[in-house]
């Protein structure tokens, strides 16, 4: 998955790497085929379908010439795969803040803070993430995606709808300031999903390469599939 190191101060925007995919599955279109298109009609030579497949997951993000690029191989505009902010500083951009105004208002010093955004790994107080959040007018999802308390949710979740989903109530909801009762039917819904797909996917006649495709996929989307449930719950 080699590609150009990126300019520095240059992220691309925020990317909606769930909607990519969703196109090229409608368009019948494969990684190696979205990848082969990229490197022969938009000069882009070191595009794999490893690399595709990254940015379909969202473990990297497209730089701004191949988000445009790969909006030209999937017949959409550029706009389309755009998503809503992400990380600290996508949210700060986004709301026309400048990084002085950030670092004053949860009460940092500039340098510790931009290391922050550089990094993207957030190490403030709860109480300067509390002023974080009320600056950025963070919601829940974002909060917890800023405060980079992502990944490990991601891993509870997939832990929770693989296993036993009771034995990561506790975690999850450490993680996210839910009542319990809400974490705990949340847990349930989604293991009920991941476990019924798996099933219906094998008593249609899905070989266990299909089965877990499907299963893949929805782990890959497991944290917004948690979030939906969530707003779901009455």
């Amino acid at each position: 998955m080699r590609r150009p190191p990126a300019l520095p101060n240059q992220p691309g925007p925020p990317f909606d790497h769930l909607t990519a995919r969703r196109l090229r599955v409608a368009l019948g279109m494969g990684p190696e085929h979205v990848a082969y298109g990229l490197r022969v009609s938009y000069g882009l030579p070191y595009v794999a379908p490893d690399l595709v497949i990254a940015w379909e997951r969202g473990i990297v993000c497209p730089t701004s010439p191949e988000l445009t690029a790969l909006a030209g191989v999937l017949w959409c505009s550029p706009g389309e795969l755009i998503g809503r902010p992400r990380t600290l500083r996508e949210h700060r951009v986004a709301r026309g803040i400048a990084p002085e105004d950030v670092a004053r208002a949860v009460g940092l010093e500039l340098l510790a803070y931009l290391g922050m955004e550089e990094n993207d790994e957030w190490r403030g107080t709860d109480r300067q993430s509390a002023a974080l959040a009320e600056l950025l007018e963070l919601n829940l999802p974002d909060f917890v995606a800023v405060t980079g308390r992502e990944k490990r949710l991601t891993e509870c979740l997939r832990g929770a709808v693989g296993t036993r989903w009771q034995a990561y109530v506790r975690q999850v909801a450490k993680i996210v300031p839910l009542d319990r009762r809400v974490v705990e039917e949340t847990l349930m819904d989604l293991h009920r999903q991941y476990q019924g797909q798996m099933v219906s996917t094998l008593n249609w006649g899905g070989s266990g390469e299909r089965a877990g495709a499907a299963g893949q996929e929805f782990l890959d989307e497991i944290v917004e599939r948690f979030w939906e449930a969530v707003e779901r719950r009455p």
